[in-house]
């Protein structure tokens, strides 16, 4: 196997185990969020996920100790306020997910104001680097698809906890999650072939590729 089919099959297996782990965690969620005897293992699975992130940015921030000090602080607050969690122990689930799906929509949508770039823009700019119109143009809508999708989906998400049974809002949240989020890639790609030339676009992957290298660079700057 040369050089390049090793570094596709090295992307393959590290895509379809990130696959494999999203679909893992929405199983043991779905489990954990309709058990019928909830305790403070099962209300770890949302709380947990948070937490690991948290200490991601912390880590990355370049105030490292002072972040890592609060995150220390949260998972104290966490365990001195685990009955109250058993207590709340949907909400907990609700939270975890409306709120980040609401913490996407803010992202995604504050980016579509006067004077900003949109999100999508400044992923196709790490790409092609600098836009034509027509890419300009494109991006700025597939922005605000993305931003309502997000809110389209924390909207569902509010009103299924609310008026449905815990086990009908977990399957929309849980099971269903991945599947709607890879319909939403497949249609946004099909949008980008349908109005762009072959030359103007590039695939969902390659843009998340070229994202990360451009965040592993700016977080190795001094």
């Amino acid at each position: 196997m040369n050089n390049s089919g090793a570094a596709r099959f090295g992307q393959a297996w590290r895509w379809g185990g990130a696959l494999a782990l999203g679909i893992g965690y929405a199983l043991v969620s779905h489990l954990a969020a309709t058990s019928d005897a909830p305790g403070l293992l099962q209300a770890s699975v949302a709380v947990l996920p948070l937490l690991a992130l948290a200490l991601l940015l912390a880590w990355r921030s370049p105030r490292r100790p002072a972040m890592l000090a609060l995150c220390a602080l949260a998972c104290l607050g966490f365990y001195a306020a685990r009955n109250w969690l058993l207590s709340h122990y949907s909400w907990i689930f609700f939270l975890e997910h409306a709120g980040t799906y609401t913490l996407l929509c803010a992202t995604f949508g504050r980016t579509l104001a006067p004077g900003q770039t949109p999100m999508i823009s400044q992923f196709a700019r790490i790409v092609h680097g600098e836009l034509t119109p027509a890419i300009s143009a494109y991006t700025r809508s597939a922005t605000w698809a993305w931003t309502l999708y997000f809110a389209g989906i924390a909207g569902l998400s509010l009103l299924l906890f609310w008026f449905a049974p815990m086990a009908v809002w977990s399957t929309f949240a849980y099971l269903l999650g991945i599947p709607l989020l890879g319909l939403m890639f497949a249609a946004e790609y099909a949008a980008r072939c349908y109005v762009l030339p072959p030359g103007e676009r590039a695939g969902p992957l390659e843009a998340i590729q070229a994202y990360r290298q451009a965040s592993q660079r700016h977080a190795s700057r001094p």
